[in-house]
């Protein structure tokens, strides 16, 4: 599978387009201001304790306060309070070491978090779901550092393995491998890219993921409570690091600073893939030039249209998330009704895997598919959609059609989700609904030259206008053009504009700078 990865930078956010086989899967934006992503640590204060929800409320500096519940507080959250501790009382000497570090007994998993936490206690945590609509960020004190192949889990002793990696030699040649470098009370998990990776690679994983923890241990001498500590790596990086393998081909970015730093990145993580990172120069915007704009508008809204004619219908409530399957047009007249049905959810299942990724949807999801009456067709119609989503890195739980040819899907959702609104306003009615008479337009226009010129001393103009205006304005030896120019003494300039509509028209300076009138 060729994979892209096309990323579209400005001043207040970065847009992130994975393409596969030419076909956006994935959309992701990162505003530049984000304090906080999923990842990031932050030094928070207990506000207020929830007896009844078993669950705490923590102020990280956002505007609502972070939710924490007993069971986010990971089974060595006594070890971390009590290192958190240690590490503020010795701001001026020398940090505690993890190694060497006393770990505290676990807490039991059906306790109370009034045994655990106090109102105004400082404790350290990591942001497992960034604030959505009404809601402030969700958190865990179960901190965890992300890596290439590993992830590191401080106050543990335990070694997991991604149950992805089936081969039994190769999990007891990387659990023994791990158990041999890694550093006492640092827990480790194991990820699936891992799979048939040297010692050298895992270590300098390994390494790179302590010291992300000892920089932690440095800043939080000093921090002071509501304080962002450590950050997660940008949204970029998050993916190239997730995501990178043989079959990634291209990454381009439009960005020179940005550039620079991905391929710093990429020289860490996977060097013989530096050459594949490439900076855009071009003239057009790079998703215009890429083909990812057309299918950002085509992908969106409430309908989906899928080449076949088959078209999907989702609809969002409060409560989950809706998505209703429809044949439209296609029928094979071969095939019987129930093939045709069969056919046209296969066909779906495809796009629906598709658009969930895109959109990350999250929460519960229900998909109500053409009727099947053949058993065998609905567990290949549920096999089908479970190899789709099987793409999908987000946690995602899907059982199989009930009697009604209901399907249910579950998936993680620790972002907002993507949505983007595709309906333009009528650049006509600026939609009103309605628009000036257009007896009257060359009128206008005249009244605005004359302004421009008279009042504004505009030096040169040029006006963009419909190629139908366009021809009008210019028609015959004395044109409305040569009647401008006896008038002010100026000679207009006129560009034809097939994208405008048909009363549309805009006044440009000797810059090429769009005058706003």
């Amino acid at each position: 599978m060729n994979k892209e990865l096309i990323v579209n930078a400005n001043s207040s956010e970065v847009e992130i387009a994975l393409l596969e086989d030419k076909f956006l899967v994935e959309l992701h934006k990162e505003q530049n201001n984000n304090n906080y992503s999923v990842g990031d640590v932050y030094l928070g204060r207990v506000k207020k304790i929830m007896p009844g929800l078993n669950a705490a409320f923590v102020d990280v500096g956002y505007e609502k306060n972070a939710f924490l519940h007993y069971l986010d507080l990971g089974p060595q959250v006594r070890s971390l309070i009590k290192f958190t501790k240690e590490a503020q009382a010795n701001a001026y000497g020398r940090a505690p070491q993890l190694e060497k570090f006393n770990l505290e007994s676990d807490i039991e998993k059906t306790g109370k978090i009034t045994q655990v936490l106090t109102s105004n206690q400082h404790v350290l945590v990591q942001i497992a779901k960034e604030p959505i609509s009404t809601k402030g960020p969700r958190i865990s004190s179960e901190i965890s550092f992300a890596g290439r192949f590993l992830v590191l889990v401080p106050f543990s002793n335990r070694v997991s393995i991604s149950q992805k990696i089936k081969s039994i030699e190769e999990r007891n040649r990387l659990k023994r491998l791990i158990l041999s470098i890694k550093p006492n009370n640092c827990g480790v998990i194991i990820r699936t890219v891992a799979e048939y990776k040297k010692v050298a690679e895992l270590d300098a994983d390994l390494r790179n993921l302590v010291e992300k923890w000892a920089t932690l241990t440095k800043k939080l001498a000093n921090a002071k409570a509501p304080q962002k500590i450590i950050s997660e790596l940008d949204r970029t990086s998050a993916i190239l690091r997730d995501l990178m393998n043989e079959t990634f081909n291209n990454i381009h970015i439009n960005n020179a600073n940005l550039y620079e730093d991905i391929k710093s990145y990429i020289k860490t993580i996977a060097p013989d893939k530096v050459d594949i990172v490439k900076h855009y120069k071009g003239k057009k915007p790079i998703f215009e030039q890429m083909g990812i704009d057309k299918q950002i508008k085509s992908s969106f809204g409430k309908t989906v249209t899928i080449k076949s004619g088959v078209y999907l219908v989702i609809e969002h409530t409060e409560a989950l998330h809706v998505i209703d399957v429809n044949s439209g047009h296609r029928v094979n007249k071969e095939n019987s009704q129930e093939m045709n049905a069969l056919d046209v959810n296969l066909e779906s299942a495809t796009e629906i895997a598709r658009q969930l990724r895109l959109r990350d949807m999250g929460g519960i999801i229900v998909v109500d598919f053409i009727d099947m009456n053949d058993g065998k067709n609905r567990r290949a119609l549920y096999m089908h959609l479970k190899e789709q989503m099987a793409k999908d890195n987000a946690k995602h739980s899907i059982l199989p059609p009930s009697k009604f040819g209901l399907v249910q899907i579950t998936r993680q959702r620790v972002r907002p989700e993507m949505n983007i609104d595709i309906l333009e306003r009528c650049p006509v009615c600026d939609g009103s609904g309605k628009i000036k008479p257009s007896i009257i337009l060359i009128d206008e226009i005249e009244n605005n030259i004359r302004y421009l010129i008279q009042d504004q001393n505009e030096k040169s103009l040029k006006v963009s206008v419909h190629p139908f205006l366009h021809a009008y304005l210019t028609q015959g030896i004395r044109s409305v053009r040569w009647k401008w120019y006896r008038k002010y003494r100026k000679w207009i300039a006129l560009q034809a504009m097939p994208s405008y509509n048909f009363l549309e028209y805009h006044f440009f300076n000797d810059q090429g700078e769009e005058i706003k009138m």
